[in-house]
């Protein structure tokens, strides 16, 4: 299941235009790619609930086969959205991802090992300073906060469960999954640590950081999923559907796409498809995602 329902408030108003899971990433939206990558790590059903501009996934979706779209009409949050999808489910382990994320941990691999672990979910887990939260000892949780006897790890967002502990979650009404984890702790219930340390992983939470993800992957020095349609080593990713005249200077490292401009100067930058760009531009480290975020810059 990949939870892409959220609002994405940190990135607005990039997000009044487009759910955070429908961001392009070199000029693929991130969950066209997430579900190709599941489907070539052998999961042949694939749950997305959306809320959010809860039309653009549907129609981005709705035809790819072993795909099911879960809609909420009211936000029911990480633990009220998996509640919901419990009937949609299978009666074995099911992956979750968030659908915000970009990373390279082995899905088949962290599958496994929940299987052969003997405890109702088992959460992926790394060392990240920015993040670290969750208190884990001898490989499994303890806190969900601090302990001083235990280490500092934080939660990917990706994580095995066995779906029936879900069923204990109130029904249509929002709650965090993490909550629920509290209470499964506290009733003496074990929750799996799998070590991810050694992955590559982000979030695209800031604008900052959906800009460096992009930039990463351009310059190679992110690994780049075969998903991807582009594979080319050029740092400067242009659409063959953009229309660019006059002097053009494109620079550093760029994802541009169906856009139209003439005389313009960009660098470091992301621009989205449908942006008409003013003559004469010049454009550095900025997310464009259409012609009226022009002039509202996120630096």
């Amino acid at each position: 299941m990949i939870l892409a329902a959220g609002f994405g408030t940190r990135l607005l108003p990039h997000t009044n235009i487009r759910p955070k899971p429908l961001f392009p990433i070199l000029n693929e939206p991130l969950l066209l790619l997430t579900i190709k990558r599941l489907q070539r790590s052998g999961f042949d059903l694939i749950i997305v609930n959306c809320h959010h501009l809860k039309e653009q996934v549907v129609k981005a979706i709705v035809d790819i086969p072993g795909v099911v779209i879960q809609q909420e009409e009211n936000i029911l949050g990480t633990g009220g959205g998996l509640r919901k999808a419990v009937e949609l489910m299978r009666d074995e382990p099911v992956l979750v991802t968030n659908g915000d994320i970009y990373h390279t941990i082995d899905f088949k691999q962290l599958y496994q090992f929940h299987s052969a672990a003997s405890c109702c979910a088992t959460l992926a887990m790394h060392n990240y300073p920015r993040f670290n939260s969750v208190a884990v000892a001898h490989d499994r949780v303890v806190e969900f906060g601090t302990d001083p006897e235990s280490e500092l790890l934080a939660f990917t967002g990706i994580h095995i469960i066995n779906p029936q502990i879900l069923k204990a979650i109130p029904e249509g009404i929002e709650s965090c999954i993490i909550d629920h984890y509290r209470q499964l702790l506290a009733k003496g219930k074990k929750l799996s640590v799998y070590r991810a340390d050694d992955y590559f992983w982000t979030d695209m939470g800031t604008p900052q950081d959906y800009l460096r993800l992009n930039e990463g992957l351009l310059t190679g020095n992110i690994h780049r999923w075969s998903e991807f349609a582009y594979q080319d080593d050029n740092p400067n990713l242009i659409s063959d559907s953009a229309e660019l005249t006059g002097n053009v200077d494109v620079s550093d490292w760029c994802s541009i796409g169906s856009v139209n401009g003439h005389n313009i100067t960009i660098s470091g930058s992301v621009i989205w498809d449908g942006v008409d760009l003013p003559d004469g531009l010049v454009c550095r480290n900025r997310l464009i995602s259409s012609t009226d975020t022009i002039l509202c810059f996120e630096s």
